[in-house]
């Protein structure tokens, strides 16, 4: 068995990474691709390696040498590489193709040890490793019978996103019979080059195989192994995550805050959305309607405003709309200028906006974090504020205060000159949600300097449309914070679901009960976890306290190396105790959650 390693490529679109190297030469998390295929090759006990190279093509050469711990390299050069693809430098080893058994490679992959052995293993002489179609591939597809044989290549230029549920991707590993070379692949390479040229792929050689001439070739689907293509700087990024050791792995999924859609495996339990909505009919519906929303402007602040306050039975002077939360939190906290009382642990996002010296803290002494609207009035009483801020459930600890105490909370605040601001993101996952929230007009204009922000993200399952609101019969604050965000702020997607969103209320309080009757499930399974305290929430995640065997950031790592799921390490929050170990778990629906549990259990 030989080796066969396509490298001619000049890799444009990693920019200054290949100027003066070709793509093979690039470092993932400080190794060189060269280096990690040859690596895994020279475990394999071949007769030798062929690479074919081009662009910068010499300093690859110097590189590697002549040999590689022992396995010898051969090269060949493809002086047409800027001009030609990669058929034709295949066509350049059709001599060599034709001498051995032989595994073609091409050099821009990444991938786990174990896949070589998976294709050399195989007792079928000519196989491709291929793996389920994922959002984030790119090139050719196949499809497969029910015995795993080939039954189609696909190009780029037949592609149809309406059919890839049942494509498959080639891993571009490829093993070939000495046979099948000599016999097959060859004469129609040489035959294909002729008639069309070598500005083509040689998988379309295999696809005219495929199609006119019965030959054995088959399919090895993967079963979760790890591999990634890297064409562009985005990609090394992505690869630099999926080959991380454990700790680094942590580190640079945390680092993404978000985007996690570029890694289809991983459980994300970070994630705060409700499972249950929105209904897929209403994901239809936006289908239904994404080129006239992508090509379309959105509407302004006077629209958007009124679509916000029509979602909420609101009138329209009472209500900004934000990208998501965090814009209008941005502008709301830099027009406080006196200091703002936190309760902590808490979603940071607010005092983040504030200098230290203008948070007054109050941290609940007790191991569950809890807190009434009467303790925030004794520790308040003495400590002069300009604002109060109440998340209502509070992140991460779940506690949650009942309408009527919040609304004598803010009548105390009226009382003293302080404005309350009421982050009420998750109230609607509280049990009878629909009744504690304080988005009405009556309850804004009973407390005129009440603000109320709710994050849509959150409850409602949209993330991904970054929409929030901010809410007061404070017509001044909210023509202010008008005025503070972009004038299109809200994308067509955001305009859109609002729009439509009164067609769908009913599932969405249906989405909400359900939410509530696996959260009570959920957190019973978590309480079988031996190392686990649940602390009671009122949201949707629990805080946990590590309690033996792990420690909180332990857990997080082995939960992502070894289970691809992701939980909130909380020990580097502020005001928890030193040395303590909390983890918050988003609760997702019933499959996703016995998941966790299991893999926590097996822990």
């Amino acid at each position: 068995m030989q080796a066969i390693i396509l490298a001619a490529g000049m890799g444009r679109r990693l920019g200054p990474l290949t100027r003066e190297n070709t793509k093979c030469m690039i470092e993932v998390n400080g190794v060189r691709l060269i280096d990690r295929l040859l690596t895994q090759l020279s475990a394999l006990n071949l007769t030798r390696v062929v690479m074919v190279t081009g662009y910068e093509g010499g300093k690859l050469r110097s590189y590697v040498g002549e040999s590689y711990r022992g396995m010898p390299i051969e090269y060949i050069d493809n002086p047409i590489y800027d001009r030609t693809n990669n058929i034709y430098s295949l066509s350049l080893a059709r001599e060599q193709l034709q001498e051995d058994d032989t595994l073609l490679i091409e050099s821009d992959l990444i991938f786990e040890d174990s896949l070589f052995r998976l294709i050399l293993d195989s007792p079928h002489p000519n196989a491709a490793l291929v793996d389920k179609y994922k959002s984030w591939m790119d090139g050719t597809m196949v499809r497969l019978d029910a015995e795993n044989n080939i039954v189609n290549f696909i190009p780029k230029k037949a592609f149809k996103y309406s059919d890839t549920d049942s494509y498959y991707k080639t891993v571009n590993i490829y093993k070939f019979s000495r046979d099948f070379s000599v016999n097959h692949y060859v004469p129609f390479l040489e035959a294909y080059t002729r008639a069309l040229g070598n500005n083509e792929y040689y998988e379309q050689v295999l696809r005219v195989i495929t199609l006119i001439d019965a030959c054995d070739f088959k399919a090895l689907p993967l079963d979760g192994q790890k591999w990634y293509e890297i064409d562009d700087v985005q990609d090394l990024r992505i690869a630099e995550t999926l080959f991380a050791d454990a700790e680094d792995k942590l580190l640079k999924y945390q680092r993404c805050y978000g985007g996690y859609w570029r890694f289809p495996t991983l459980l994300d339990f970070c994630y705060l959305v409700n499972p249950y909505f929105p209904p897929q009919r209403m994901v239809e519906e936006l289908k239904a309607n994404f080129e006239t929303l992508l090509r379309e402007y959105p509407s302004g602040m006077g629209v958007n405003s009124l679509l916000g306050a029509k979602y909420f039975g609101l009138s329209q002077p009472y209500v900004c709309v934000g990208n998501g939360a965090a814009e209008l939190i941005k502008s709301l906290m830099g027009s406080i200028e006196g200091p703002v009382g936190v309760v902590y642990p808490t979603f940071e996002e607010y005092p983040n906006r504030r200098s230290a010296d203008g948070v007054v803290p109050y941290v609940p002494q007790n191991p569950d974090f809890a807190y009434t609207a009467d303790d925030l009035m004794r520790y308040y009483a003495d400590r002069p504020v300009e604002a109060l801020l109440l998340i209502n459930p509070d992140n991460p600890s779940g506690n949650f205060i009942a309408r009527a105490d919040v609304l004598r909370l803010a009548e105390w605040c009226a009382g003293r000159g302080i404005r309350p601001v009421v982050d009420e993101s998750f109230v609607d996952f509280s049990e009878e949600g629909d009744r504690n929230s304080l988005l009405d007009d009556a309850t804004l204009e009973a407390h005129p300097t009440l603000v109320v922000v709710k994050s849509i993200s959150k409850s409602y399952g949209v993330p991904g449309l970054r929409l929030g609101v901010a809410a007061s019969a404070d017509r001044t604050t909210i023509e202010r914070m008008r005025k503070d965000v972009a004038i299109w702020n809200i994308n067509s997607f955001g305009e859109f679901y609002m729009q439509i969103f009164g067609k769908y209320e009913a599932d969405y309080r249906s989405a909400c009960r359900k939410f509530v009757a696996e959260r009570e499930r959920f957190a019973a399974a978590l309480g079988g976890v031996p190392f686990l305290r649940v602390i009671p929430s009122q949201a949707n995640y629990f805080l946990c306290e590590v309690t033996g065997r792990f420690g909180s950031h332990e857990l997080t790592r082995l939960l992502l190396d070894r289970y691809d799921i992701l939980i909130k390490d909380c020990s580097t929050k502020s005001a928890f105790p030193a040395g303590s170990q909390y983890v918050r778990i988003a609760v997702r629906d019933r499959r996703d959650n016995d998941r966790l549990v299991e893999a926590l259990k097996t822990l």
